[in-house]
């Protein structure tokens, strides 16, 4: 029993993996392409950069990146290049044009349609407010139950 106890409080210390290591020869290439992985979306994923993705798909493109950049190609002839496979969504901040204006005025239109509908909303409980009038009946049955204290209250304060 001992020994299995002393076994799992070992168990652990054999887990360690130790540090992952750069795919890429060159440490400033590897730096160059994580800073690049970070400007794109995996698609596979929800919205997880591609830097950090262990998706097969952000594995491939990763990899396709490290061969760009052994070829020579710019950060932006990449990007242009993962845009044109896989569109504009692949980016984490797409250009503003045509195509990509719903996507940049849809939260502003939202905030816009919410302050409508709170403004008429609060219109509507105040004309609610002002025609809900009690008679003179029960406005004195009101006061009424509110000058009765009960029982419990009337013997402690004697």
């Amino acid at each position: 029993m001992r020994f299995l106890l002393i076994l799992a409080l070992l168990l652990p210390s054999f887990s360690y993996a130790g540090v992952a290591k750069d795919i890429a020869d060159d440490p400033v290439m590897e730096a160059r392409m994580i800073s690049l992985a970070d400007k794109v979306r995996c698609l596979v994923c929800q919205s997880e950069p591609v830097s950090t993705s262990h998706s097969d798909w952000s594995n491939d493109v990763r990899n396709i990146m490290r061969d760009k950049m052994k070829a020579g190609a710019s950060d932006q002839q990449i990007l242009d290049m993962l845009v044109e496979r896989f569109g504009k969504s692949v980016l984490y901040d797409p250009p503003v044009d045509k195509e990509t204006m719903p996507l940049w005025s849809a939260p502003f239109i939202l905030l816009l349609l919410g302050g409508v509908f709170l403004v008429f909303q609060m219109k509507k409980r105040n004309t609610q407010v002002a025609e809900a009038s009690l008679s003179e009946q029960d406005e004195q049955r009101a006061a009424a139950l509110l000058d009765e204290k009960p029982a419990a209250q009337k013997d402690t304060q004697a």
